[in-house]
């Protein structure tokens, strides 16, 4: 259950340091994009050190590697596993690629006799791969899918527009997808690091198309996202008003303020419940 997940250069020393003192639900680390290819090996030795002494008060740490169709993802995969993770994000990811991963992750957790299992959040950047997407959300370790708009679009050969109508189509199929599968779906980054009203609006468009998750690429980004894909205070006392006239009641169907209450509003206050205890909200 994730709403905010921060990107960082592993490359960034001080950025690195730094990671403990922002509110996000999850930190991706950063060994792909971000990284030059004259760093890719330094930056894997920087963050694998940063593991070992890393206090990030039970965050999720994502890593995300390099592409399976280069060198430098198995190198990634060989020298930064290890129980201080959770989660690999997987760039460009088709279902093959997935399988092949699960493969690879097992061997090595029984290698370094890993005392968990690392989950996967396949980024999806290919118009292919959004043909898989549930398929991709059904496959073993994955647990979230991120959209990554920015080379979806490239590979689309659409411009990347502000009002976000050319994505439109993959929010709402992955958020179908993950919902389908209780798995989280992740927004695409807002790129205007500058414009909180402009992310706001973009995170409202997602949230509204069940996406309960947004990529940030900044820290002054966490605090709108985390606002947005939490609910409100008006939303958790209802939930509990519900939940409370539930058990009392005992029933699949009752009567509360003169709205008839069935299961589908039961289970959606449960939800309710269930992120805001989540989130430290009640």
């Amino acid at each position: 259950m994730r709403r905010s997940c921060l990107f960082i250069p592993s490359s960034n020393p001080g950025m690195l340091q730094s990671a403990d003192i922002y509110h996000f639900d999850s930190v991706i680390f950063d060994l792909e994009d971000a990284v030059t290819l004259s760093e890719k090996e330094s930056a894997r030795e920087l963050l694998k050190n940063f593991l070992v002494v890393a206090d990030l008060k039970q965050k999720e740490i994502m890593i995300r590697i390099n592409g399976l169709d280069n060198e430098f993802a198995i190198a990634d995969l060989e020298c930064i596993v290890c129980d201080e993770i959770d989660t690999i994000m997987l760039p460009k990811a088709r279902v093959s690629d997935i399988v092949y991963l699960d493969h690879v992750l097992t061997q090595i957790e029984q290698k370094k006799q890993l005392k968990k299992k690392i989950n996967i959040v396949p980024i999806i950047e290919l118009a292919s791969s959004l043909l898989e997407v549930e398929a991709i959300a059904e496959e073993n370790r994955v647990d979230g899918i991120l959209l990554g708009a920015e080379d979806l679009t490239s590979d689309m050969e659409v411009s990347r527009t502000e009002e976000g109508t050319e994505i439109f189509y993959p929010r709402a199929r992955i958020a179908m997808a993950c919902k389908a599968h209780k798995i989280d779906a992740i927004d695409t980054p807002y790129t205007n690091v500058n414009q909180l009203e402009g992310l706001q609006r973009d995170a409202l468009i997602a949230k509204g198309l069940g996406m309960n998750a947004k990529a940030c690429i900044h820290p002054n980004q966490i605090d709108m996202v985390n606002q947005i894909f939490s609910p409100t205070k008006q939303e958790i006392l209802k939930a509990q008003k519900i939940i409370a006239a539930y058990e009392q009641e005992k029933k699949g169907a009752f009567s509360l303020d003169g709205k008839m209450i069935d299961k589908p509003i039961i289970e959606r206050s449960m939800k309710v419940i269930a992120k805001a205890n989540k989130f430290g909200l009640i």
